[in-house]
C-alpha cells in the first residue's frame, strides 16, 4: 500500500502499560492467576439505578440524537450537582455534554488553541493529555514536578514556566498518576495567574469524589474562569458508557457547541439516560459506600508497601493510585514490570508512560482497582518477588 501515514500517526508513542496488559491476559488465558494492578478500571459493576434507567430508555425509544450539547435536563443536573455537593455556581448553558473525557478535552483544546499554541502539562500526568494537545497542532509544554516534594504542583513555580506561545495551563485534581489533591488554594491561584497571563487554567476533575484525606473540592466554586473536563467513568462507574462534561466560560460555549455538532453530533443518548440516575441519591448512596470501600483498599495497599520499604512518593490522597519507588531494585521500571508479571503474575504500570524524563523509569503505578484480599495477594508475592533482588 503507497498511502503514508501522517506525521502524528507516525510519531505517537504506544502505551507502554499495553504490552504488559496483552501478556497479562496471555497468561491469564494459559491459566495463571494473574492479580492487575495496573488497570484503572475499580471492579464496581455500573450501579443498578443507572443500568434501569438506561434499560428504560432503550425500552422507550430514546436512542435518537440529542442536541450536541447533551440533554437539557442533564445539563441542569450537572449544575445543580455542583451546587449540591460544592458549592458551586453553575449554570446549564454552561455545561457540554460530551463522549467521554477525552471528548471534552478534545473540544476544549480545540476552541483555544492556534497551530503553535502552547499547553502547560504537569510532567508525571495522563500521557493521552500530551497527544490532545498535538492533535489540534498544539505544543505540550511539561512542567516537571519533584519526587522528593511528592509531585506537588507549586503554583509559583509552574506559572514560571509560561512561554510567549502558551495559551492553557492544564493540571488534574485528583491526579493521575499520583494520586494527588490540589488545594482549592493553588487551583485559586493557578487560575488567576493563568489569566494574568493572558490565558486560561483547564482542570482534570475526572477523579473528584474518589477522595479519602479531605472533602471533594471543584475550582468551579471560585471566582476566577477555568475550563473543567470530568467524565461519569469514574466515581459514576460507567467506564464502558463512554459519557463525560466539559464546564467553560459561557461566551466560549456557542463555539464549542458548534466543534461538538461537527465532531461528534450527539453523545450517546442511553448513556445520557442513565447519567440522569446517576446524578439521584438512590445511586450516589451505592457510590459513597464503594468510595469507602476504595479508601480501605488504599489503606491496605499503602500498609503493605510500608511493610515492603517501597516508598510512596506522592501523597495519593485521591482517585485509586499510588506512585512507588522502585529504584532499589532497577533502574528500567518497564523491565522491572515485565519480570514482574512473569515470575510473580503482578500486573503494574511502569512510570515510562507519564512523563518524557528519564526520572520515570524509577517509578511504578499501583491501581487498588481489585479487592482487599487480591491487595494482599499481590503485595505477597511482590514481597517473594523482591527478596532475592
Amino acid at each position: 500500500m503507497t498511502v503514508s501515514l501522517s506525521d502524528f500517526a507516525r510519531r505517537i508513542p504506544p502505551f507502554h502499560v499495553m504490552a504488559l496488559l496483552e501478556r497479562a491476559q496471555a497468561l491469564s488465558a494459559q491459566g495463571h492467576d494473574v492479580i492487575h494492578l495496573e488497570v484503572g478500571e475499580p471492579d464496581f459493576d455500573t450501579p443498578e439505578p443507572v443500568l434501569a434507567a438506561i434499560q428504560d430508555a432503550v425500552t422507550h425509544g430514546h436512542t435518537g440524537y440529542t442536541p450536541a450539547a447533551g440533554l437539557p435536563a442533564l445539563r441542569e443536573a450537572i449544575a445543580e450537582d455542583y451546587q449540591n455537593r460544592f458549592d458551586a455556581q453553575v449554570s446549564p448553558a454552561q455545561v457540554v455534554v460530551t463522549p467521554g473525557a477525552s471528548g471534552a478535552l478534545q473540544l476544549a483544546l480545540a476552541a483555544l488553541l492556534n497551530p503553535g499554541d502552547g499547553v502547560l502539562l504537569t510532567d508525571p500526568g495522563y500521557p493521552c493529555n500530551r497527544q490532545f494537545v498535538r492533535l489540534v497542532g498544539g505544543e505540550p509544554q511539561p512542567v516537571a514536578l519533584q519526587a522528593d516534594d511528592h509531585f506537588n504542583v507549586d503554583p509559583v513555580a509552574f506559572l514560571d514556566a509560561w512561554q510567549n506561545n502558551t495559551r492553557v495551563a492544564m493540571v488534574a485534581s485528583p491526579d493521575n498518576p499520583t494520586g494527588n489533591m490540589l488545594p482549592v488554594e493553588t487551583l485559586q491561584q493557578l487560575a488567576r495567574g493563568a489569566v494574568d497571563k493572558g490565558g486560561i487554567l483547564l482542570v482534570d476533575e475526572i477523579y473528584q469524589g474518589l477522595c479519602y484525606t479531605q472533602p471533594a473540592t471543584s475550582v468551579l466554586a471560585g471566582p476566577a474562569p477555568v475550563l473543567v473536563i470530568n467524565s461519569f467513568s469514574k466515581y459514576f462507574c460507567m467506564t464502558g458508557w463512554r459519557l463525560g462534561w466539559l464546564v467553560a466560560p459561557e461566551p466560549l460555549v456557542p463555539a464549542i457547541e458548534r466543534l461538538a455538532q461537527n465532531l461528534f453530533l450527539a453523545p450517546s443518548t442511553p448513556a445520557q439516560h442513565g447519567a440522569l440516575a446517576a446524578l439521584q441519591e438512590p445511586t450516589l448512596t451505592i457510590l459513597e459506600q464503594r468510595h469507602q470501600l476504595l479508601a480501605r483498599r488504599r489503606q491496605c495497599l499503602l500498609n503493605g508497601l510500608a511493610h515492603l520499604k517501597l516508598p510512596v512518593v506522592s501523597r495519593a490522597d485521591g482517585a485509586f493510585y499510588v506512585y512507588a519507588d522502585v529504584s532499589d531494585y532497577t533502574d528500567d521500571s518497564f523491565a522491572f514490570c515485565a519480570d514482574l508479571l512473569e515470575k510473580a503474575k503482578v500486573a503494574m504500570t511502569p512510570g515510562l508512560d507519564f512523563g518524557e524524563g528519564h526520572d520515570h523509569r524509577r517509578f511504578v503505578r499501583m491501581a487498588y482497582t481489585c479487592s482487599e484480599a487480591r491487595l494482599t495477594e499481590a503485595l505477597h508475592r511482590l514481597e517473594h518477588y523482591l527478596e532475592p533482588l
